[in-house]
């Protein structure tokens, strides 16, 4: 009896430890047909949606996105534009005046499960489906879907005709799953900004006018139906009434987007791993020479990528005209054309590098758009200073920063994505802010150390969609420093920083050094010392709570670890093994990579230094 008590004890505890431990994730695939009549701007649909529950819930609804419904006259997009203090200048009341055939909206036509007809209830942009039959854990289903929808005028991201003329831009255009995760279901409405999605499989099927040309997600499936390009056979597109069928596969991916204009024209390249690169664009005697130089640009890219950061997980990517500036999809950008060479090759770096931190980690872009957009800006900013030699790469992330803590309109990092007050505050955070989060953390344990984790943090959580905390526990593993107090700082709160040296004194022939924290913010301190006799030193003074150090980077000559400093003490005495007049120069971090909101108080004397080390 005692034997079996031990046994269920020993068993029940195995069980709990492997609900804490096993990490798990929705899985779908869409099989759609789409019937478009580009005339019209309109489009018919059927799909098939296989989902999979693989968590431990039973599920008793499950909720749609339907995006294309945002573009209707008082809709929560439209109001939100139109009511906030600094709206984005591409919507502002666009929305509102859109007419009839200007809008856009999803019909739903027929909706069943496992072949039985279901209820739903649609408010705004998003649809819930009451089912027929739970969805219990580790167990499937199967929605099929009759659908009609009409596309936009180009506002924001998706539409037709936008300001370059890139006749349809089909981003956020189908009925789309919402995500279901260990925080429950993600059904916002469309507002205005990220995503989160589930992984899976996209087999689409697109019949358009034989005249236009596609880029889209995904492999084609026929490509000697279609010629123009997509085969060296000398072939005849296959065109039934009028029409050319366009197939496509995507494999593990977290959306299917595309466009289609009558004047595309298209190149290729293709990176020594066997990944093809796709180019769509049109025509224009303006900026035509620059997309020409384009894949060689983006080749580059990639390899710097993939060398540092983790090697891209997809054999294709796709870069297009269209949208309203730059968005990034799943193996496909919509970039606007009409660019100097440094915007064009600039907004290409910064969409392609989604690719890794949006549709390979993809983190909770609800929760957390800083993981991505902020990753994504600081992994730009390394490959255009690979790229462009001249560019200076993290100097300017702290400006933006200053002007938001001046302006008194901070938030917090841990605001939802649509409900910051204004669009200053959420820009600066998510992408300014992001990068700022990578750039101090490469100040308190080192670039080189930094980038290390960067690759290591990709291959141990790709397709798994991490939260900041895993990121802060691979930075911590890899080099043993504590690193929490920083994120509660940075992203929990909208203190901020403030060092100064505040005296230094005459000890006989040693020197004393006081340093004052006036910011609410502690931060570990690197303290450069020149002599007037031409000799340097490094002097690294930790936080106690990191319960460890940084090793000198590149250009720290005489590099020195002194004793911790507990934040709670506003004050830090330090002691110089050399006479006070011996010191030419003193500065609290001169790589700036610290945004310390008054750097006139960081020097001794009260002079500007040309150092810079970020690199």
């Amino acid at each position: 009896m005692k034997s079996l008590f031990y046994f269920l004890l020993a068993f029940f505890v195995f069980l709990t430890l492997n609900a804490q431990t096993n990490y798990w994730q929705q899985e779908v695939a869409y099989v759609m047909d789409i019937d478009v009549n580009a005339k019209n701007n309109q489009f018919s649909g059927k799909q098939t949606l296989r989902y999979t529950n693989n968590s431990g819930d039973t599920l008793k609804h499950v909720f749609y996105h339907l995006y294309l419904n945002a573009f209707q006259p008082n809709s929560m997009m439209d109001m939100k534009s139109r009511t906030i203090e600094d709206p984005d200048p591409r919507v502002r009341d666009r929305i509102f005046h859109l007419k009839e055939e200007e809008q856009g909206w999803h019909k739903i036509k027929k909706l069943t499960q496992d072949g039985k007809k279901v209820k739903y209830e649609i408010q705004g942009t998003v649809m819930k489906v009451f089912l027929n039959k739970n969805i219990l854990p580790q167990s499937s289903t199967t929605f099929e879907m009759e659908f009609e929808s009409q596309l936009p005028l180009q506002v924001r991201r998706t539409g037709r005709d936008n300001a370059e003329g890139i006749r349809l831009s089909m981003t956020q255009w189908y009925p789309k799953l919402a995500e279901y995760d260990k925080n429950g279901w993600h059904a916002d409405q469309y507002i205005a900004r990220e995503f989160h999605s589930v992984w899976g499989d996209f087999d689409v099927k697109i019949a358009i006018d034989k005249d236009y040309t596609i880029a889209a997600t995904g492999i084609l499936q026929n490509p000697e139906d279609i010629g123009k390009g997509y085969t060296d056979k000398e072939v005849e597109p296959k065109v039934k009434n009028g029409k050319l069928l366009w197939h496509f596969k995507a494999e593990n991916v977290l959306d299917f987007a595309w466009s289609a204009d009558p004047d595309y024209i298209h190149k290729t390249a293709e990176l020594d791993n066997g990944t093809i690169l796709r180019f769509f664009y049109v025509e224009d005697t303006s900026y035509v020479s620059y997309w020409d130089s384009l894949p060689n640009y983006t080749v580059r890219l990639f390899e710097i990528m993939n060398e540092n950061f983790g090697e891209y997980p997809y054999k294709q990517y796709t870069i297009a005209q269209g949208g309203d500036g730059g968005m990034e999809y799943s193996m496909l950008t919509l970039i606007t054309g009409n660019r100097s060479l440094g915007s064009l090759v600039g907004v290409t770096v910064h969409e392609v590098n989604h690719s890794w931190y949006q549709h390979a980690l993809a983190s909770n872009e609800y929760l957390y758009p800083w993981m991505d957009e902020g990753f994504t800006v600081y992994t730009s900013d390394f490959v255009m200073d690979k790229l462009f030699p001249k560019f200076t790469p993290y100097k300017r992330f702290n400006d933006g920063y200053f002007r938001l803590v001046h302006s008194g309109k901070q938030e917090p990092l841990t605001t939802h994505y649509d409900h910051y007050e204004t669009n200053l505050a959420y820009g600066i955070a998510a992408y300014t802010m992001g990068a700022m989060f990578l750039n101090q953390i490469a100040y308190i344990i080192g670039r080189e150390t930094l980038h290390h984790s960067l690759k290591k943090f990709y291959n141990q959580w790709k397709f798994k969609h991490p939260d900041p905390m895993d990121f802060i526990k691979v930075v911590e593993n890899e080099t043993d420093i504590e690193l929490k107090w920083f994120y509660k700082y940075w992203i929990e709160s909208t203190k901020t920083i403030d060092y100064t040296i505040e005296s230094v004194n005459s000890k006989g022939s040693e020197t004393e050094l006081i340093l004052e924290r006036i910011g609410e913010f502690p931060m570990p301190i690197d303290l450069y010392v020149e002599y007037k006799d031409g000799t340097q030193e490094w002097i690294n003074i930790p936080l106690s709570t990191m319960w460890g150090t940084k090793k000198a980077e590149e250009g720290m000559e005489n590099y020195r670890v002194e004793k911790p400093w507990p934040w709670v003490f506003p004050k830090y005495s330090l002691i110089l093994k050399k006479e006070k007049s011996s010191i030419k120069h003193l500065e609290i971090d001169p790589s700036m990579r610290m945004p310390d909101i008054n750097r006139k108080n960081n020097t001794y004397p009260k002079a500007p230094i040309d150092v810079y080390f970020s690199k």
